[in-house]
């Protein structure tokens, strides 16, 4: 959603960062392509107006302009103002109240309150830990009801049996009633909805509050409606009193004017955004991590906390334990490929790297395309057990079969056995420890260090000149930009995937980890 934000903030902050000294009309040419980079992004102009002054107030300090690296201090100011800005420290649902208790759900209709009152209340289970019961009091909107049962039996949480002819308040309080009586810890109230803010959907809202007094009032607001967003916050915390926003469709192509003014306009935190159409693309607000995200600097907390998440502890372990030993077959190459597939790809790992936007235009020449993913897991599947355990005895003919199960030509299965014999020689030196392979190994969960560090400025200079690190065997992106931890689990085990060579495409510019043939390929 930041992506125009973000290229435009990046290409006028770096112009700072090149020159040596700064002066006080050097900060204002800046700062007025930063103005005009907010509004463009749909930024409210208020908060526009108070964001540059506040930048412009510590930039012209003489801290700043007789400091040794001005350039880089003004990027921390815009860094810091951008987190006060979307709200400082992040705010997730407060779920300090006696069970059970209600979180209210309300907006307008097709912003998602439905499907973000089922996200929610998955959160809520698996993370939590929490009895949650769904109850929807939308009788208007046809099918209404049944969409929410409909999920709730897709993500395993109770819903409230429906009663024909209730009114929304009855129903609120009948899910109050049996929230007590069957031991659940939180109800989720999913309200109604109008194309437009009316009186009776307002009169509907107190009622149903009155009835049943939530513990939180969310606010569901659809983000690629710009500062209508923000206007129907205000409109429903005059009347309602909300707790909270919830920002839907945040991996579209809005400008993000909505997200970054929502705070500063309303004074309500955003505390969750849906990053998707899956039951489980829903992540919390993280002011920092969002104004890293626009100004380049990625975000490897997220990675590492998703990689936590869905990546399967124990099997990790497990293959941590094998690459050790030097054993790395191609079935460990397919559980490493399912890994990465879990995290959103190489497009979507890469999107997260601190410094990859100073190489965005590489990036995009490069023409990643994760279907390749897809295609090496079916090669892969279309062999036989003992094929993937040797796959040295895999023949012409052999290929051809697989070749033909996969629906890809022969030369996709050559490039794929040649991957992994490059990834297989690589393993067995960082079994034996052997120079930089052997330091990588803590990032991987095994004995002998962790990733190494890059000095940011030697790292800024080699992205400026296309020439970054991580030419390693097999194209292993082990030297990530920044200053990248050891991963935990088995993340840092992904490191070896930088080799997805094959199957079409050409190297990325500057050898970027190395990362070969993850392109769609040359049309013929």
């Amino acid at each position: 959603m930041f992506e125009s934000l973000s290229d435009r903030l990046s290409g006028i902050l770096d112009k700072l960062t090149r020159r040596g000294a700064l002066s006080e009309a050097d900060v204002s040419e800046a700062l007025r392509e930063v103005r005009r980079a907010l509004i463009e992004a749909d930024v409210a102009l208020p908060v526009v107006k108070s964001f540059t002054d506040k930048v412009r107030t510590r930039a012209v300090g003489q801290e700043v302009l007789k400091s040794v690296t001005p350039g880089q201090q003004v990027v921390k100011i815009v860094h810091d103002q951008l987190v006060e800005m979307l709200g400082g420290a992040g705010e997730p649902i407060d779920l300090n109240a006696a069970a059970p208790f209600a979180i209210m759900m309300v907006g307008l209709q097709g912003s998602g309150k439905t499907t973000s009152t089922a996200k929610i209340a998955l959160r809520l289970t698996r993370n939590e830990r929490r009895k949650v019961l769904m109850a929807s009091l939308d009788t208007r909107r046809p099918a209404a009801q049944e969409q929410l049962k409909v999920l709730g039996e897709q993500t395993g949480i109770d819903t409230l049996p429906i009663v024909a002819g209730q009114t929304p308040v009855q129903i609120a309080s009948r899910a109050m009633t049996a929230a007590r009586l069957g031991g659940y810890d939180i109800v989720m109230l999913d309200t109604a909805g109008r194309t437009h803010i009316d009186e009776p959907l307002m009169v509907e809202m107190a009622e149903i509050k009155a009835a049943t007094n939530p513990h939180e009032i969310l606010l569901v607001a659809d983000s690629l409606t710009g500062q209508d967003a923000v206007n129907l916050a205000t409109s429903f915390d005059e009347r309602v009193g909300i707790t909270g926003i919830v920002l839907t469709r945040m991996d579209g192509d809005g400008r993000g004017g909505a997200a970054l003014s929502m705070r500063a306009v309303t004074g309500k935190p955003v505390k969750l955004v849906g990053t998707g159409e899956k039951a489980d693309a829903l992540e919390e607000f993280h002011p920092a991590r969002i104004a890293d995200r626009i100004l380049g600097m990625g975000d490897i907390v997220s990675l590492v906390e998703k990689a936590a998440r869905e990546l399967d502890q124990e099997k990790a372990a497990k293959m941590a334990a094998r690459m050790q030993k030097g054993n790395f077959d191609l079935e460990d190459l397919a559980e490493q490929l399912r890994q990465m597939e879990k995290l959103g790809g190489m497009s979507g790992i890469m999107g997260m790297m601190p410094g990859v936007g100073k190489i965005k235009k590489q990036l995009d020449a490069a023409n990643i395309d994760d279907r390749v993913i897809k295609r090496q897991v079916a090669i892969i599947q279309s062999m036989t057990p003992q094929e993937r355990r040797k796959p040295d005895i895999l023949k012409a003919s052999r290929k051809k079969r697989i070749a033909t199960g996969s629906g890809v030509d022969v030369a996709d299965v050559n490039k794929l056995l040649k991957m992994h014999r490059q990834m297989a020689d690589m393993m067995k030196q960082m079994g034996k420890g052997k120079g930089l392979l052997g330091k990588m190994m803590g990032g991987m969960g095994l004995p002998g260090g962790g990733m190494p560090n890059i000095d940011p400025k030697e790292l800024e200079r080699m992205a400026e000149s296309g020439q970054l690190p991580g030419q390693l065997p097999g194209g292993l992106p082990g030297q990530m930009p920044g200053q990248m931890p050891g991963l935990p689990g088995g993340l840092g085990g992904l490191g070896g995937l930088g080799g997805l060579g094959g199957l079409g495409g050409p190297k990325l510019p500057g050898g970027l980890g190395g990362l070969p043939g993850l392109g769609r390929g040359k049309k013929k």
